[in-house]
């Protein structure tokens, strides 16, 4: 938990972690390309400027992670480093996942 903490801090996002309860545990969370666009097209690359194409050494991360509960949605995108990516993302997969796991299985009229 302190990790992610530190981890949220230094990269200036607020992540919601109540919404991991609420997480479907191993569900494949569908990712729009028609979202990432449209984020693209109002957050040009930190390294290039542009809307388009490659983004060398940035990725669009989801500030809410998709397996977390998060939208896949322009409002719950930035961008982040590579590096600082594949780090929120271990600790997220990890931390969800564990506490998911933790809750008593829903309902199918839970979901």
């Amino acid at each position: 938990m302190q990790a992610l903490r530190q981890l949220a801090l230094a990269s200036g996002v607020t992540l919601m972690l109540a919404a991991c309860a609420s997480a479907w545990a191993a569900e494949a969370v569908p990712r729009s390309a028609a979202v990432k666009a449209e984020f693209r097209r109002s957050n040009p690359c930190p390294s290039t400027g542009s809307t388009r194409g490659a983004c060398p050494g940035w990725q669009v991360d989801h500030r809410e992670a998709l397996v977390c509960g998060g939208r896949d949605e322009v409002g719950n995108m930035q961008w982040l480093s590579v590096e600082e990516h594949k780090a929120k993302t271990r600790v997220e997969v990890k931390l969800c996942r564990s506490h998911v796991a933790a809750q008593p299985p829903a309902s199918a009229g839970e979901r």
